[in-house]
This record gives structure tokens, sequence and C-alpha cells, in this order.
């Protein structure tokens, strides 16, 4: 699999996150930084989950709202800070679905999940499309979640395992588990 380097980042960059994290906890308004880095990420990944406009903004500037506010308990374990804005999203989106009631929205545009379900890429009609999606809908959704963050956003184990606070190894298995959940639903429609 082809890692992105979008939310991959040198020791370079995570030495920058670095001071930029210690300069926000001595004074909250050096987190403009981490907020400009961050913010289209986390916009697009509450968007993946809501597809709704206006509560995707809500639901962004609260976690970026959350974050500040706590960046004084954050501690750096290894991966960049957007793991744990990962997790506040998260968790946002979670409240927000009870708050709301709401059932949750599948978007995953132009991903690919066919040569891992099908095992033909050539099997792409438009009725395995919507069996795609409706296989999808159908997975509970701590698996949605896993196969979001692996294989839309291109996670690593490591990055998945620290926004659902689990090992890089239960990460591994979790997301064997999802997927292979994913194609029996795909293959029983």
């Amino acid at each position: 699999m082809i890692v992105n380097s979008l939310y991959h980042q040198t020791s370079n960059n995570i030495n920058q996150e670095l001071i930029w994290i210690r300069n926000s906890k001595k004074n909250p308004n050096n987190f403009s930084s981490l907020y400009n880095k961050y913010y289209d990420q986390i916009y697009r990944y509450v968007n993946h989950k809501i597809s709704d406009r206006q509560l995707t903004d809500d639901i962004t500037s609260q976690v970026f709202i959350k974050a500040m506010n706590n960046i004084h308990k954050y501690e750096y374990r290894g991966v960049p800070f957007s793991s744990w804005l990962y997790r506040i999203a998260k968790s946002e989106i979670y409240q927000s679905f009870r708050n709301r009631k709401s059932s949750k929205l599948i978007n995953f545009g132009d991903m690919n999940l066919f040569s891992f379900v099908t095992e033909k890429e050539e099997n792409q009609s438009n009725d395995n499309k919507i069996r795609l999606m409706n296989s999808l809908k159908s997975l509970k959704s701590k698996d949605l979640n896993i196969i979001e963050l692996r294989y839309f956003e291109r996670r690593s184990y490591r990055e998945i395992g620290t926004i659902l606070k689990i090992t890089e190894n239960n990460a591994k298995v979790k997301s064997y588990r999802a997927l292979r959940r994913l194609k029996k639903i795909f293959l029983e429609k």
C-alpha cells in the first residue's frame, strides 16, 4: 500500500511541531501554527464522517477549540500531533451523532476498496460500487472507522493505534478483521 506523505512526517517536521506545541503551551496565541497546519486535514476527516458542511464547520472548530484549551495536557508519544487531533475529532463526531441521534453517512469519493474486497480490479461495475457502499453501511461503526483510517486516510497502524488508543499490533489485527468482515458482507450481497 502506498502511504500518503501528507499524513506522515519527517523528524524535522516533528521537531518543528514540538516547538510549536511547546510555544502553544506557554501562550495559546501561538496555537495558530498548529491550526494552520492541520485544519484542512481535520476538516476533511470530519467531512467524510458528516457530509454536512455547516455541521462539519462547527465540529472542526470545536476540535481546535478543545485542542487549544487542553494543549497543556498533550504529551508527545512518537506520533504526529494530528493523531491527538483525530482522537478529539472522533469524540466530537460521536458526540454529535448522540446529540442529533443521526445515522452515519459514508462518503468515500474516489477511494478504491475493490481490490481488497473483490480481488479483481475489473469488477468495478456500477452495481458493485453500490454493493460496496451498502456493504460499508452495514459495517459496525468501529470497523468502518478503522477501514476509513487505514484505506481512505492511509494512516499507518501506529497512528491508528494512537487515534483509537490501542496498540499498533492491535490496530493491525482490527484492520485485518474489519476488512475480512467487509469482504464477507460484500460477497453475501
